[in-house]
């Protein structure tokens, strides 16, 4: 290599470097868990913030509906995700289209591909959680509620019912509980199921599924044999979540398009 290639390289590393240093960090959320999720997640954000790859292949496969068949779609995130439908609810035409981690804005990237596409008479939101705790970054509660708008507005305009879940409580009385617990305020869950109540009866089209009230405690917390780590529902979880859901489509699709 003759002097004249090596300061040609000399100056390339120096502007690499120099470049690199004036890139600013990551900011730092407080929670070393989020911070490292977060980091973990820096790909997806990048190549497919919608995670549109996740159910592409299933979507493709699946067939229209049959003719009277009353297809509903379970639309969330890891509450959604780990919930096996099959278990709970057996030989319905129930789809799951849950992504564990996912906020609102990731969940709207999708919306189209993973519940318009699929034709169903109705859409089970479960959605917020994760906003609240900045998994893609910090939300204000507007812009969370925006997002759910525009989602019902969307399923409106292709005949699609909207049950919006209400977002569920968490608690900290585990030691798995106390981050997940931390970096969701109460206050903010409370506020956006209130949006969530006031917001359903000027739409015609759309129902709230209160599982917020069935799950909480006399202090305002997830009752603790409902979630081992404060956040996601385990069996008995979800076992008073089937029902309420149930009774929630039914009255749904008994109602006047």
């Amino acid at each position: 290599m003759n002097l004249n290639t090596l300061r040609t390289l000399a100056i390339v590393l120096l502007l690499a470097a120099s470049a690199s240093a004036q890139q600013p960090a990551i900011p730092s959320t407080g929670f070393a868990g989020l911070d490292q999720y977060r980091a973990s997640r820096i790909a997806v954000y990048f190549d497919d913030f919608g995670q549109l790859s996740r159910y592409r292949a299933a979507n493709v496969a699946l067939k229209p509906p049959a003719p009277g068949e009353n297809r509903v779609v379970f639309f969330g995130d890891s509450i959604t995700d780990i919930w096996k439908l099959e278990d709970y609810f057996p030989g319905k035409p129930y789809i799951n289209r849950g992504i564990g981690g996912q906020t609102t804005p990731q969940m709207l990237v999708r919306f189209r591909q993973d519940v318009i596409d699929l034709q169903p008479r109705i859409v089970v939101i479960l959605a917020g959680t994760n906003d609240i705790a900045g998994n893609t970054g910090p939300m204000r509660l507007e812009d969370i509620e925006a997002n759910y708008a525009s989602m019902a507005e969307l399923a409106d305009v292709h005949g699609i019912r909207v049950i919006f879940s209400s977002v569920l409580p968490v608690h900290n009385y585990t030691a798995r509980a106390h981050d997940f617990f931390a970096q969701r305020s109460p206050e903010k869950i409370l506020e956006l199921n209130r949006w969530l109540k006031a917001y359903v009866p000027k739409n015609a089209d759309c129902s709230y599924l209160d599982y917020f009230s069935a799950m909480v405690d006399d202090k305002g917390l997830m009752k603790r044999d409902l979630a081992d780590d404060g956040l996601h529902p385990n069996k008995a979880g979800f076992s008073i979540m089937a029902p309420l859901a149930e009774a929630a489509i039914e009255k749904a699709l008994a109602s006047k398009p």
